[in-house]
């Protein structure tokens, strides 16, 4: 089934370009296990963007974005129960490879979720006042990746 993208609001658009930055964080894991990288160092990179990127974006949305949409919204329930547990994965240390395969796969699947679901959702009832309101407190800043090891090259 194709998606057709919908326009993507100004002052959602710097969480949307952090969702690419998140998806790519994905395609890296698998990248480095179809190369045969030893774990450690990719979970090295994950831990890394995961306190850089990820902490701060699920912390903007958690209290700038969710609230638009009432507590109680099936689809804000959702995203903050994607959020613990992508959180505790991060926090998971006894087996890299398996964690990191369910980091990969659970931060995909929540991000396609909050950009085909959930952004779609809070665009439809979002004030222009709330949106401007994100847009003053959300600047997009250049992503400043961690090039370190470039395993995934």
């Amino acid at each position: 089934m194709q998606h057709k993208p919908q326009k993507r609001h100004k002052a959602l658009q710097p969480l949307s370009r952090e969702h690419h930055h998140g998806l790519l964080l994905s395609w890296k894991i698998r990248s480095g296990f179809s190369k045969n990288i030893e774990p450690k160092r990719i979970r090295v990179y994950a831990n890394w963007f995961f306190k850089q990127h990820l902490i701060p974006h699920f912390d903007m949305e958690e209290v700038h974005i969710f609230p638009i949409l009432e507590q109680n919204n099936e689809l804000i329930k959702k995203a903050l129960a994607d959020h613990r547990r992508i959180k505790r994965l991060f926090a998971e240390t006894d087996d890299d490879a398996k964690t990191l395969s369910k980091i990969e796969e659970e931060l995909d699947k929540h991000i396609r979720f909050e950009e085909r679901v959930l952004f779609p959702e809070i665009q439809k009832v979002a004030t222009e006042v709330q949106m401007l309101q994100i847009e003053k407190i959300h600047q997009p800043e250049k992503f400043e990746d961690n090039l370190v090891d470039e395993f995934w090259r």
